[in-house]
């Protein structure tokens, strides 16, 4: 059976959609956003706010477990906050080296450290003689930076400086987010090393999933956008490993209470100038896999004021609370 890992996307999958996400179901694993390490030693503060799981044992709500991502191009200082982040108990450590951010190459951090496979060496190294020989230490990074001509070097690398485990985004930083990933350097990856990889890039349906594991050769997965646009995602990969597709899928109105939760949950936990942002952002990556998502999105996309959302939340959770009543009272009758 495969595994299942929710992807770290800073922006858009932080602890708010993750509580979502991993309530909705199917998932082993998932890795936060990023926790930024510059040159100073971070206050404990600073992981609990972009981790709130680590209060409760490094898990969701749900109950997935949640390993913390670290970014940074220094060792001494990688290895000192890893070093404080392990007092917090999380699920495991994971590093960052496939950041496309402008901002984030700029200093030294992300893919950038792609064109340099024994510094990544190094720095892994670091943070792996920091932490405890049981504390899990993975590693997740793109192909490469301008090409793929290191993408074998750097996955060494990492390997070699003590990671368990590897992600791979199956696409350079050049290329972004621009289809197509390249699932079958994610295989060749595989079998230049000997700790487990993960497939990550361009998953949005069971048969890009189901295609990915073919090029690839590899078992597990993490997915990133196409789990944000469609939900459902990882159970009904489940179902379709299970031999049972189509039996355990995701209509709006499933979805529609996740929706509510979630509104709910950026009120609560969030700057207000960030909420109407943040339900307008879900929204338009949801148009991709429902109709009414693009009903809803317009909706609301010029809307700002809390109140009015809330109101118009709640008629949409009531609406869809009677499109299931009528579809339950369907099935009775017939």
């Amino acid at each position: 059976m495969s595994r299942l890992i929710l992807a770290p996307m800073e922006g858009l999958a932080d602890f708010v959609l993750r509580d979502v996400l991993t309530r909705i179901g199917g998932f082993d694993g998932a890795v936060s956003e990023f926790v930024r390490v510059s040159g100073s030693l971070l206050p404990v503060h600073t992981f609990k706010r972009i981790v709130p799981e680590l209060d409760q044992g490094s898990r969701t709500a749900a109950g997935v477990p949640v390993r913390v991502q670290l970014l940074g191009s220094d060792p001494h200082f990688m290895a000192l906050n890893a070093a404080r982040l392990v007092a917090l108990n999380p699920a495991g450590i994971d590093l960052n080296f496939g950041c496309p951010a402008k901002t984030v190459n700029r200093h030294g951090g992300g893919a950038i450290l792609l064109r340099e496979p024994e510094k990544i060496r190094e720095l892994v190294a670091a943070v792996r003689a920091a932490i405890p020989p049981d504390m899990p230490l993975t590693a997740k990074m793109r192909l490469g930076y301008e090409d793929k001509n290191l993408a074998l070097d750097c996955a060494r690398a990492m390997q070699d400086g003590g990671a368990a485990e590897l992600v791979v985004h199956a696409r350079t930083k050049v290329e972004g987010y621009q289809p197509p990933a390249h699932w079958e350097w994610i295989g060749r990856i595989r079998d230049a090393v000997t700790i487990p990889v993960i497939a990550n890039g361009e998953i949005w349906t069971v048969d890009d999933y189901r295609r990915c594991v073919e090029a690839s050769g590899v078992e597990d997965v993490m997915l990133g956008r196409g789990i944000v646009a469609d939900p459902g995602l990882a159970r009904a990969i489940r179902a379709a490993d299970a031999g049972r597709p189509d039996m355990d899928t995701v209509v709006w109105a499933n979805l529609v209470p996740h929706l509510a939760a979630f509104w709910q949950l950026v009120c609560d936990d969030l700057e207000p100038r960030q909420r109407a942002g943040r339900l307008k952002q879900w929204l338009n990556l949801l148009r991709r896999r429902f109709a009414e998502a693009e009903v809803a999105y317009q909706h609301v996309r010029t809307m700002t004021d809390q109140r009015a959302i809330t109101v118009w939340v709640a008629e949409l959770q009531a609406r869809a609370g009677c499109a299931q009543g009528a579809g339950a009272q369907g099935n009775a009758e017939q």
